[in-house]
């Protein structure tokens, strides 16, 4: 019996590419096909200038694809090829009315009642430890809360989480269930993929796949739905902001001034879009030395702070570089959870708490400075 792989080729190869007189697999136009677990996941290359006329093909290939014995699920997304030498147009600017266009319409995600990204301008800085524990602390507030690992190149909630190799089930609606640790529902491509397998995707196939993942997962009544993003300012993150309504953004930096550099970028782009900022978190903020207890700023001090205050949004407070934060990270036993009345989890409760004043309109609390001794 021919393999999956195989069966969807075969499916696809009776999808014809217009202009071409060819199918679409014997133009080249299809990507690798990628298979697990009967979910299905590939991209078609189309010219940039006529990608909305191939709207028609995709959803065909698609349907194609679903309708194959044992496909679960089945995503394919269009890549845009843009000629050499060509450059895409820019978009058309409003007349009269004090905007340059209009933004796009953003769907509400079913049982989810908030959004919250955490984001930063560049990877290395801790933003996903800082999601899950984050998101932790909201449950430990009381409320129900998701996470959904929106870094399709680099998932790494799984195991933050304690999920490494789980797999999600699809219920009778042909919907991804969300896997539960913590009291924390989690959804990631980390989940669909083995870890160590690279996501060799264009950017349409990844925007394809985290839509999929977020509004085709099985939610329920979810208070908040924390979005680890993905690192910097690319097509993933623009596409979250401009299409999901998301509450607001926090961003995540560390204290010295080439991350500062991203971060600012990162801030930038969402007030573009209309996005509000909840505030700026400062990680690895110092380091005590656990011999003989000296304050070391490794990587300065204080540059979070100032930022927030330049651009006049919140400063939520800092989280130390500590050896205890990232054992419990790599282990998957997150401090939140694990040490809920322990030092490291109390800088994350408290900017915890000052997200929920900031979307309660209290007032602002003193940024939280948390030392460990």
């Amino acid at each position: 019996m021919p393999s999956l792989k195989d069966q969807v080729a075969a499916a696809l190869s009776k999808i014809t590419m217009p202009g071409t007189g060819k199918d679409i697999v014997a133009a080249g136009a299809v990507s690798d096909i990628y298979e697990k677990d009967g979910k299905v996941m590939l991209s078609i290359s189309v010219p940039a200038d006529k990608a909305a006329r191939f709207e028609p093909i995709r959803a065909a290939a698609e349907a194609a694809v679903k309708s194959i014995p044992g496909v679960v699920k089945a995503t394919v997304a269009l890549t845009a090829e843009v000629a050499p030498g060509s450059a895409p147009k820019a978009p058309p600017q409003g007349h009269g009315h004090g905007h340059a266009h209009a933004m796009p319409a953003k769907n509400a995600i079913a049982g989810v009642k908030s959004i919250i990204a955490v984001a930063s301008g560049k990877g290395g800085v801790g933003k996903s430890t800082t999601a899950v524990n984050f998101a932790l602390a909201l449950a430990a507030r009381g409320l129900k809360v998701g996470i959904l690992d929106a870094d399709i190149y680099g998932p790494s909630v799984p195991r933050l989480m304690g999920l490494s190799g789980d797999k999600p089930e699809v219920n009778e609606d042909r919907t991804l269930v969300p896997l539960e640790n913590y009291g924390v529902q989690v959804m990631s491509i980390g989940f669909l993929v083995d870890e160590e397998t690279p996501m060799i995707w264009r950017a349409p196939m990844a925007v394809s796949a985290l839509t999929q993942m977020l509004r085709e997962s099985a939610w329920g009544d979810v208070d908040v739905l924390v979005v680890d993003m993905p690192p910097g300012t690319g097509d993933v993150q623009l596409t979250m902001a401009q299409q999901v309504p998301l509450t607001g953004a926090v961003i995540v930096s560390t204290p010295q001034d080439l991350a500062l550099l991203d971060a600012r970028r990162g801030v930038a782009m969402f007030q573009k879009v209309e996005v509000p900022v909840l505030g700026i978190v400062e990680n690895m903020a110092y380091f005590i030395c656990p011999n003989c207890g000296t304050h070391h700023d490794i990587f300065g001090h204080g540059g979070a702070a100032q930022e927030a205050r330049r651009i006049g949004v919140p400063f939520l407070g800092e989280v130390p570089l500590e050896m205890k934060i990232r054992e419990t990270s790599d282990a998957g036993l997150p401090v939140v959870a694990t040490e809920p009345n322990g030092p490291h989890a109390e800088s994350y409760l408290a900017i915890a708490d000052r997200v929920l004043d900031t979307l309660a309109g209290k007032p602002e609390r003193a940024a939280p400075r948390i030392v460990i001794e």
